[in-house]
């Protein structure tokens, strides 16, 4: 990778260590404490927010080390709590292309990121209106499995859901059906949404419509409905059949949910979700939404 040392990566630095100071610890979850010396939030704490290392980055402040990656930029975006300008702005000091905003990296509005912080007792996760995740608590990452390292298409679990038979593991068989159906009048009701000279859409129902006898018959039914209040049934790998209620609430112009599950009510589910902080990440199919 390129190295730090221009001008630009300088300014990087200095644009770092403004954000954090402004970014209080009870903003990102973290405890004030008795003995903190800076009213924002130290290095590490950043770092540990973002997934870096400590010395990783100090480098980045000084605007020395390597040039940081497209995912590390967006992981600092969301544990700095910028803005969507000052996201991009980020990325330019970087020398990084700023990202498609429906993508993996694609910025999350702080105040998603702010009611993700506080939901630490139930699995909850952000994604797009294409079913692209963007961030996910410890215990999504439990309950459905780490989505961080998709890419392109398959990075939506619609895509993946029509493509992948492996994506549907997540759901019981009798229940694929229902699900199929209920995806793709959701992808309608999101692609209607959008403006019309958006073509990322359009492009991935053109790609899923050659690729899917399925998704093509069901595409001609012209069903249109959001997803908003979900009951289901999922399979994991430690704990069996979970039975959940999956809300949603939608970003202002829709392009951006946050989810969050609750056992049902009448099963034994709630126990179930009270192993997952024990059992950790498991190695699951991929996102519900």
């Amino acid at each position: 990778m390129p190295g730090m040392g221009s001008v630009k990566f300088a300014e990087l630095g200095a644009f770092l260590r403004s954000r954090r100071d402004r970014v209080r610890p009870a903003d990102v979850g973290l405890p004030h404490g008795p003995r903190r010396r800076v009213p924002g939030l130290r290095r590490d704490e950043v770092a540990q927010l973002a997934g870096a290392s400590v010395d990783y980055y100090n480098e980045l402040e000084r605007g020395a080390g390597s040039q940081p990656s497209e995912q590390m930029i967006a992981a600092l975006a969301r544990a700095l709590r910028l803005t969507a300008d000052e996201r991009d702005h980020l990325y330019h000091l970087a020398d990084r292309p700023v990202p498609a905003h429906d993508g993996p990296a694609s910025h999350v509005h702080p105040g998603m990121l702010d009611l993700l912080s506080r939901l630490t007792s139930t699995p909850a996760q952000v994604i797009t209106d294409l079913h692209v995740t963007l961030v996910q608590n410890p215990l999504a990452v439990a309950l459905l499995g780490d989505h961080s390292g998709l890419r392109g298409a398959r990075a939506s679990f619609v895509h993946r859901w029509f493509t992948d038979p492996a994506a549907r593991r997540l759901y019981p068989e009798a229940d694929h059906e229902e699900q199929s159906r209920a995806f793709v009048a959701d992808l309608r009701a999101a692609a209607a949404r959008r403006d019309a000279k958006d073509t990322e859409a359009s492009s991935m129902i053109s790609a899923l419509r050659g690729s899917s006898a399925e998704f093509a018959a069901l595409w001609t039914d012209h069903d249109v409905a959001f997803r908003r209040d979900d009951r289901k049934r999922l399979r994991h790998p430690a704990l069996g059949l979970v039975e959940v209620n999956c809300l949603n609430l939608f970003s202002e112009d829709g392009r951006q949910r946050l989810l969050w599950f609750t056992p049902a009510v009448g099963t034994d589910s709630a126990d179930l979700l009270d192993l997952l902080a024990v059992l950790g990440t498991q190695d699951v199919a991929g996102p519900t939404s």
